[in-house]
């Protein structure tokens, strides 16, 4: 007797890159020299997690009275305010802000999914994506279609996206895109301010023809080369035009991967149209994950408010970026030369090299204790997980497995 209705019945259970990982750090404990490019976390170059030791502190400073009680659905409102001051600063947008409390940025990307889009409707992104933007997609009963990344000149594909763009809003009667700029995951691309702008010509052109949301997924972009200040100042005048959402999270900007702290922010110049934004995602978080972590709230808020302890956290910040930031030079410097094929990369967690034959380069890279993760027409390399010491070893066997399976 089945009980789980059909259309869930063959899901699998497992991630594949928490898989892999879980079969790298077992191969390691055995003793293999292992370099493990899987882990979508910044580790020191012991192989520790990097930790911001200030964030860590506030958070154990917590009082147990307000760590144990519930949160307001909504979030605290003094949490929901520092979010929108660190993301936005004194832009004019801010005042036209609203922003809910959600289980990490995963949560914000949920709720946008389950808001926006009626059911059995499609969300947009790039051809290259973060696998569980699927995963969230369909379980909240939507689908996701994409667009061609990149041109022939390696670019963004403006022309491909405004195409899918205006297909999608003559299929459904509305779009919303989600865009993971800068610091792209899996790619490590950073639009950078001219396919910004393309973007933005896009979407208000089409907006005529339909409504449409516009989600910047903002998970990585502390760790670009550049501020994000260029990419908001370029896409929040849309707002009005499009509603402009974007995901906030503490996970990579403050290492607490596991606390499950983050934000959704909207952005709309009405007020009315705001207060029913905010009443209807409250309802959505009651009705999915009910409230968020308090104490991981007060915690961070705390970090975002105090001028001394936000100054500590962005010193922190600086150094564990500068070692990422030696990684992808690194890396930059050894890959061209050896051939290997990847998009620009100047930040960021991961990078993609692109690659023929990505089951046989996979398998290959593994014999020789290399782990990535296999991607259509790719294998995503997390950096963010690989010692600078690893990185020339990296290079020379990404430049055997996909040169070996092109010939072979």
């Amino acid at each position: 007797m089945a009980f789980l209705i059909p259309s869930h019945a063959s899901r699998s259970g497992d991630d594949p890159i928490f898989a892999l990982n879980g079969e790298a750090r077992a191969r390691a404990r055995a003793g293999e020299p292992i370099i493990n490019a899987t882990v979508g976390a910044l580790l020191e170059d012991d192989g520790k997690l990097a930790v911001l030791g200030t964030v860590a502190e506030t958070l154990r400073a917590v009082p147990a009275e307000v760590s144990a009680a519930y949160a307001p659905i909504a979030g605290p409102d003094d949490f929901r305010r520092a979010v929108i001051t660190d993301l936005l600063g004194d832009r004019p947008a801010a005042a036209h802000a609203v922003a809910i409390a959600t289980p990490g940025g995963s949560g914000a990307i949920r709720l946008a999914f389950a808001n926006f889009l009626e059911p059995g409707q499609a969300v947009l992104t790039t051809s290259f994506y973060w696998g569980p933007y699927q995963t969230l997609a369909e379980d909240a009963g939507r689908r996701l279609e994409t667009f061609g990344m990149f041109d022939p000149r390696g670019r963004l594909d403006t022309p491909d996206f405004a195409r899918h763009l205006r297909r999608q809003i003559d299929a459904q009667g509305r779009a919303l895109v989600i865009l993971n700029s800068p610091c792209h995951n899996p790619t490590g691309y950073s639009f950078d301010d001219d396919e910004w702008q393309a973007v933005v010509d896009v979407v208000s052109h089409e907006s005529a023809r339909g409504p449409i949301t516009l989600v910047l997924d903002l998970a990585y972009s502390r760790y670009g080369a550049t501020d994000l200040g260029s990419c908001l100042d370029r896409v929040l005048p849309l707002a009005g035009k499009a509603l402009v959402l974007c995901t906030w999270s503490a996970s990579k900007s403050f290492t607490e991967y596991g606390l499950r702290v983050g934000a959704l922010v909207a952005v709309h110049p009405d007020a009315a149209e705001r207060s029913r934004l905010l009443a209807s995602l409250a309802y959505a978080c009651r009705g999915t994950w009910s409230n968020c972590n308090a104490g991981g709230m007060a915690a961070i808020t705390r970090v975002l408010t105090d001028p001394e302890l936000r100054a500590r956290v962005d010193r922190e910040r600086g150094v564990l970026k500068a070692l990422l930031d030696r990684r992808v030079e690194r890396w930059n410097r050894l890959a061209g030369p050896a051939g290997l094929r990847y998009p620009r990369y100047d930040g960021g967690f991961f990078t993609t090299v692109f690659c023929a034959d990505v089951p046989a380069a996979a398998a290959r890279l593994k014999v020789e204790g290399v782990f990535v993760v296999p991607l259509p027409g790719a294998l995503r390399v997390a950096l963010c997980s690989v010692a600078e010491r690893d990185v020339p070893r990296l290079v020379d066997a990404l430049a055997r497995a996909t040169t070996a399976t092109a010939t072979g």
